[in-house]
């Protein structure tokens, strides 16, 4: 039976890269695909992609069957949104320092666009000019999901993994000792061993 396809997510950060360190952990026969964001980060720009709509049409037009999810932050609100709007095509979902589309103020977050438009003075104003995304009713996810924490994030803090872990009706949370907003390429091997137990 072929395995399922796995998508990585990055951020706002846009890099299809960021995932890759996690990735090249996985075994080697897991059939893999990287997204970047076109007009993120320092991506190149695409006058077609003009928000998240754009982008989570990218990723569920090589949907072609189940796949499974791992998104770091602002991917994550885009897995969150296709695992809620195409639950059939969404075998498991991790999602790591996401908002996964809940309200982050109240958690302890702080404010990220400052710091990401001094990083990526050329990236698309949409992504910085989006005050919040549309609150998702998470707790409607049915793929089984694992949550990805660092305890040393402040764009999102461990209390927001918490909420979610609490919301999710199959989800599990787990928690890096010194990981930050970029836990994921940061604690690549150690992030990597909590995916493949997940997805295998």
């Amino acid at each position: 039976m072929a395995r399922t396809r796995i998508f990585f997510l990055p951020g706002a950060g846009g890099s299809p890269h960021f995932w890759k360190p996690a990735a090249a952990a996985l075994p080697s026969d897991w059939p893999k695909e990287h997204f970047g964001w076109p007009g993120l980060g320092a991506q190149p720009h695409d006058p077609a992609v003009r928000g998240l709509d754009d982008l989570q049409k990218m990723v569920t037009d090589r949907m072609d069957g189940p796949v499974d999810l791992v998104a770091q932050s602002m991917g994550g609100v885009l897995a969150a949104r296709i695992a809620l709007e195409h639950p059939e095509l969404v075998r498991r979902l991790v999602l790591c320092v996401t908002s996964g589309g809940v309200d982050m103020a109240g958690l302890g977050a702080s404010d990220w666009r400052a710091d990401y438009r001094k990083s990526f003075p050329k990236a698309a104003a949409w992504i910085t000019d989006v005050r919040a995304s549309a609150a998702l009713p998470v707790e409607k996810i049915a793929a089984p999901t694992l949550l990805i924490w660092g305890d040393s994030d402040p764009v999102s803090p461990v209390a927001v993994g918490e909420h979610l872990a609490a919301r999710l009706p199959n989800a599990r949370l787990e928690i890096v000792p010194g990981g930050d907003h970029d836990v994921a390429s940061t604690h690549a091997d150690l992030v990597a061993r909590q995916i493949a137990r997940h997805l295998g």
